[in-house]
């Protein structure tokens, strides 16, 4: 039971990396704002599947939160803890109970309307300007779009391997390749 927990708290540290990584690695700026599209929502998504809501939700929050303070969004970090730990509990609400490909996908698809809508709302207080901020929304949309595809790859890829053991939410398909 110890190491359970103790494999749990690893692999959040390990999906906290992997969401700063994705965060900082390849940024694509979106014109007339300072934001940036990135791959970190597809860790986050991933985290919710392998860690379960409330790790998952530490680790998307804390590691994306981190992401943009060592790459120099530091300004950004508040928002960022709540918006993705957010996106994570969401996600997680969405798959409690069991979990299949549909319920993943509206989780995902719930999880990144909320972060679209935190990152209007937070892009609107911060420039002062409600215009300005809806500039960001298509580009948030196809971030968590991107995001979701990657997640659900490396799930599949994930449920076919010995690491299927890891993932909290497995769905049915998943369970019977084993």
């Amino acid at each position: 039971m110890k190491s359970d927990k103790t494999a749990k708290i690893v692999l959040t540290a390990l999906m906290m990396c992997l969401i700063i990584l994705s965060t900082m690695l390849i940024k694509v700026p979106i014109p007339f704002t300072q934001g940036y599209v990135h791959l970190g929502d597809a860790m986050i998504f991933l985290s919710v599947l392998i860690l379960g809501w409330k790790y998952g939700a530490v680790a998307a929050g804390l590691g994306s939160m981190l992401g943009d303070i060592i790459g120099g969004a530091a300004a950004w970090a508040p928002w960022t803890l709540v918006i993705k730990g957010g996106m994570a509990l969401l996600m997680g609400v969405c798959l409690k109970g069991s979990s299949s490909k549909i319920k993943e996908i509206i989780g995902m698809i719930f999880a990144g309307a909320f972060m679209t809508l935190g990152y209007y709302a937070a892009e609107g207080v911060m420039y002062g300007n409600w215009v300005v901020s809806a500039l960001g929304i298509p580009w948030n949309i196809g971030q968590f779009t991107v995001g979701m595809i990657i997640a659900e790859i490396m799930a599949a890829a994930l449920s076919k391997t010995p690491a299927v053991r890891y993932l909290t939410y497995k769905n049915d398909s998943a369970a019977s390749r084993i």
